[in-house]
């Protein structure tokens, strides 16, 4: 099926599916929508997923892949415009539970002990279990060693609220040479995702996002931050620490 040949009554069905989904939808997704005796192969869906693409170009919304998915979301050069129409306040993370979810990204499969060596200080539960509960991470395992401690990855809803089609999308630890630049790239991300997030019936934008802030509720790190450009690895050392080993991406 050319580009030139696409079943438009396909096209429309996975252009609607994909705006309502709420979620980056997977091929195997998609052909779970058609009867067993009618389904379209998995080429074709690409071939129309490519047609949408490309008909989206010059528009105010892209399709975006994301992990093994698709979604349809606000481009970023319009994200600004749109968050503006967010009733809800985003939610306050501390600058502790940011860096710690960094951490993960960059040196995962870890462990909270692990984590604590990178960053000097002790993790506190209700961190490990924000980020758990916001579905960023989850344990992947557990450590051969005394003690079995659990280790942590990142999940494809990590993926998706940051917009990165895998983990290879994050910036090279080689390339971020200062604390600020570390802070300025991630909090890039974090801005993006405010807008970006996937549309729904009702055309409202699935992610609220994150905004930067010390909570007093924090457990740890409760001081005010210099660094209010974003995310920021503790010390210099730490980030020299998250260079040490190479990153394991399955």
């Amino acid at each position: 099926m050319s580009k030139n040949k696409i079943n438009p009554e396909l096209k429309n069905i996975l252009e609607a599916a994909l705006l309502v989904a709420g979620q980056p939808l997977t091929i195997d997704r998609m052909l779970a929508m058609f009867p067993a005796d009618s389904q379209s192969t998995k080429e074709e869906l690409r071939e129309v997923l490519a047609h949408i693409e490309e008909d989206y170009a010059e528009r105010g919304v892209e399709l975006k892949q994301i992990g093994k998915g698709w979604r349809i979301q606000t481009r970023e050069k319009y994200a600004g415009f749109v968050a503006k129409l967010l009733e809800e306040r985003p939610p306050r993370y501390s600058r502790a539970l940011l860096e710690t979810l960094a951490i993960i990204a960059y040196r995962q499969p870890v462990t909270r002990g692990e984590i604590e060596d990178i960053r000097g200080v002790a993790v506190s539960t209700d961190i490990i279990r924000t980020l758990v509960e916001r579905d960023w991470i989850k344990q992947v395992g557990v450590r051969e060693v005394p003690g079995r401690p659990a280790i942590y990855g990142t999940t494809p809803a990590f993926l998706e609220h940051f917009n990165l089609k895998g983990l290879d999308d994050m910036p090279a630890l080689a390339e971020l040479r200062s604390i600020e630049e570390i802070g300025a790239d991630l909090d890039r991300r974090v801005g993006e995702a405010n807008g970006n997030g996937a549309g729904n019936g009702s055309g409202q934008v699935a992610e609220a996002g994150v905004e930067m802030a010390s909570e007093e509720s924090a457990a740890e790190d409760t001081s005010p931050t210099e660094h209010t450009t974003g995310i920021a690895i503790a010390e210099p050392e730490t980030a020299s620490a998250l260079e040490a080993q190479p990153v394991k991406r399955d």
